[in-house]
């Protein structure tokens, strides 16, 4: 479909500066604004499918707006797209373990990565979140979810820093992050299959939030990040002040996102507080997050990954690290676990760039839904899954996203074409039409 749009709605709600604003958001709003405006922003199409911008280019981004965030930040954002559901009771772990494609009997194993050093706030050892998927009984993608294990007081000092505290009555067994619009969905999926098992689901949107961080000065690792704790005798790091910096009291704290270390962290925390290193007025509008996400080539949610149609694998979510091939049985896991042992994906989903014959770029001019042609033999070779002005993503056949922009088109146009666009996470054996066995090493 070639569409063309307005102003988009979504700019009026971009950060604006005010004389009351803090300082380094100031500087940050106007950068982030100048640049979107310098790339065409403001006349952008209204937001798909709840979609951004293209993953990076192997060398550059044409947009010039991730370079700047590779050197900048690191930012942080409240996630208001997100939601928070709560699992407890006796049965949780061996109840998703049945339903999800990761192994979740993890959180029953020993802490898995170790904190500098323990502090009132935070324990020695901690559990990093999990990121997996549930599917339908065929095998295809129906939700995706965050799980996080809470910190409890006992696996922390007290306040005098020797002794474990109190027992943390109250806190569940897991904390789930969601989509927010399939929240209500993912319940009533979740209890048709609860049956006998001693599980309480609930959302409590309302009393626990989702935070990212991100940006190129976000360190890749959750144990020691740049900036965090002070600095000790001789210049070393206090590693103490980094552990504690990255938790507060109750030991909530930031974890590294599970799919990509370059996403930068990612955590919950009780609603209407600023998380640890978020001071105030800092929080960034969730729009920049999409981009600096989608600049990834990274897709989330029953929307951007189509609920009910998408084959895992070709979205991914094995190098995304939703999928283990080691756990028991799980619904859907058959067809996954056949395409996983052939060996063969012939499409994937990948970032696009909507062009003219001369390379400019063309902006509003394509929807969801639009199918991708090679001009050659005029067959559809793909189709667009998420767009936002100029860019997208889009499932593609992996003989397709090695031709020319020029040989591809939207919906056989001859005024829109389509660039490919290589992430550059991906690994060395993905993204080629001889492609073999790769997904064994994703």
């Amino acid at each position: 479909m070639i569409m063309r749009h307005s102003r988009p709605i979504w700019a009026s709600r971009l950060p604006s500066v005010t004389k009351d604003a803090n300082p380094r958001l100031e500087q940050t709003s106007h950068w982030l604004l100048c640049s979107l405006r310098s790339i065409g922003f403001w006349d952008m199409a209204h937001i798909h499918s709840r979609s951004g911008n293209y993953s990076s280019h192997e060398e550059t981004s044409s947009s010039g707006l991730t370079a700047r965030l590779e050197n900048q930040g690191p930012y942080a954002t409240h996630l208001k797209s997100r939601a928070i559901i709560r699992f407890d009771g006796q049965d949780v772990i061996k109840f998703l373990q049945g339903l999800t494609t990761n192994d979740v009997s993890n959180f029953d194993k020993e802490k898995q990565v170790r904190l500098p050093l323990p502090t009132p706030n935070q324990p020695a050892q901690v559990h990093p979140p999990i990121y997996t998927a549930l599917l339908s009984p065929q095998g295809r993608f129906l939700f995706d979810m965050f799980l996080y294990k809470p910190v409890y007081p006992v696996d922390k000092q007290d306040g005098r820093g020797s002794i474990p505290g109190s027992d943390g009555k109250g806190l569940p067994v897991l904390w789930a992050d969601v989509d927010a619009a399939s929240a209500d969905d993912l319940v009533h999926h979740l209890k048709r299959y609860r049956l006998r098992s001693k599980v309480d689901i609930g959302n409590v949107s309302n009393d626990i939030s989702v935070w990212q961080r991100f940006g190129g000065k976000e360190s890749a690792t959750s144990e020691v990040r740049e900036g965090t704790g002070g600095i000790g005798w001789g210049g070393s790091r206090d590693l103490a002040g980094c552990t504690a910096a990255e938790g507060e009291a109750d030991g909530w704290r930031w974890y590294t996102d599970p799919r990509l270390q370059d996403l930068g962290s990612r955590g919950v925390f009780p609603a209407n507080v600023n998380p640890p290193l978020v001071e105030a007025n800092e929080d960034l509008n969730e729009e920049f997050y999409l981009l600096w996400r989608l600049e990834q080539g990274v897709p989330e949610g029953p929307t951007e990954i189509r609920s009910g149609e998408a084959i895992p694998l070709e979205y991914n979510l094995a190098g995304l690290n939703a999928i283990s091939f080691d756990k028991g049985c799980y619904m859907g896991q058959e067809l996954v676990a056949r395409t996983h042992h052939r060996g063969v994906i012939r499409k994937r989903i990948m970032p696009v760039n909507f062009v003219k014959d001369d390379g400019e770029e063309v902006q509003q001019a394509v929807a969801p839904g639009a199918e991708i042609h090679d001009k050659t033999s005029g067959k559809k070779v793909g189709i667009v899954t998420t767009v936002i002005g100029c860019r997208g993503l889009a499932l593609l056949r992996l003989e397709a996203s090695q031709r020319e922009a020029h040989d591809l088109t939207v919906d056989a146009s001859e005024i829109v074409h389509v660039k490919v666009v290589r992430p550059k996470w991906w690994p060395s054996e993905w993204g080629h039409k001889d492609e073999q066995r790769a997904i064994s090493s994703a």
